[in-house]
């Protein structure tokens, strides 16, 4: 009997435990735990001394090229003593293996452990250290590309409402609010000369690891790609604003993340009038990145989850509009 074709699989721990002993010659005291499935699906394979991160790629996802291009990324900031989790390769100097699984070729990377754990709410140190390691991050970026997306109002708006297009009627309410949305992007960002260089676009508490004395490592650059500075800056205004619900902390410690920010690398007045829109923007992506990977987000993405998503956007735009001194120094 032949086996019925699947669309996606989760890997045996088991199989891949064996496959990564092997390949980085690793002792047999290490074990492979499934960490959690998603958009591509995280492994931890530890020993009493020793933990990595083991990332297999979902198929069709990022091509072989688009992952070389965000290993060397990693190995940039590494060298530059920037604090990220980088790609370890196997003892034939391989950074990435292939894996034939169900439903086709997918790739696995072995990661450096990020050491601490993830700290939702966050203190007001904290949130400065992480505006200093951005900044730090960006002095290394600004100006340099790779060879993977371009972070512009078309793969910001554009695309992810056709994405969103295809399990929600155009005629919804919501869906005529994200086109009204894209098109206020469009606007906003038209002809601004504001600094570009390559960017993570997923900095938030959940890709990152902080110890007890605050040294912080970020991690997961699945997204990394080129395009404004700012667009890393607003995504992380507009998450801390939908975790912190006293406004008046939120207010306090955004001021402290941009200070520490602007310890490395200044915002211009231009950037800081579009971290609201800009944050926007980000958002609607992400959207569009669960649209597309109705595999991984079918559970939640409903019409009600779609009025929630964008009331959280509404909140924030009202928020901003409402108090637009946040941002200003």
């Amino acid at each position: 009997m032949t086996s019925f074709p699947v669309t996606a699989s989760t890997l045996s721990a088991t199989a891949l435990c064996k496959l990564v002993k092997e390949k980085y010659q690793l002792t047999e005291d290490f074990k492979c735990l499934l960490y959690r499935t998603g958009i591509n699906h995280t492994y931890f394979i530890k020993n009493k001394h020793n933990t990595y991160v083991l990332r297999i790629y979902c198929y069709n996802w990022r091509t072989k090229q688009e992952i070389l291009e965000e290993l060397k990324l990693l190995e940039l900031l590494k060298d530059n003593q920037h604090s990220v989790s980088y790609a370890l390769t196997d003892k034939n100097k391989n950074f990435i293996q292939q894996i034939q699984a169900p439903e086709g070729i997918r790739y696995a990377v072995l990661f450096t452990f990020a050491e601490g754990g993830k700290v939702r709410f966050l203190d007001h140190q904290t949130t400065f250290a992480i505006g200093a390691l951005m900044g730090e991050i960006h002095n290394t970026t600004v100006n340099k590309t790779i060879a993977r997306v371009n972070y512009t109002t078309e793969t910001l708006t554009t695309k992810p409402y056709s994405f969103t297009l295809k399990y929600f009627d155009a005629k919804l309410p919501e869906m005529e609010y994200i086109r009204e949305v894209g098109k206020k992007v469009e606007v906003a960002f038209k002809n601004k000369k504001i600094p570009e260089g390559i960017i993570h676009l997923d900095i938030w508490y959940d890709n990152m690891a902080i110890t007890d004395n605050r040294k912080i490592t970020i991690f997961d650059f699945d997204f990394c790609g080129n395009g404004y500075l700012v667009l890393d800056v607003a995504y992380f205004c507009a998450q801390l604003f939908h975790i912190e619900t006293d406004k008046e902390a939120y207010k306090l410690k955004i001021k402290e993340f941009l200070k520490g920010y602007q310890t490395n690398t200044k915002l211009s007045k231009t950037e800081i009038d579009l971290i609201p829109i800009a944050a926007t923007a980000v958002w609607l992506f992400y959207l569009g990145v669960q649209s597309q990977r109705f595999d991984w987000s079918n559970i939640f993405l409903t019409e009600n989850y779609l009025k929630m998503y964008l009331g959280r956007l509404k909140n924030w735009m009202n928020f901003c509009e409402e108090n637009p001194n946040t941002f200003t120094l």
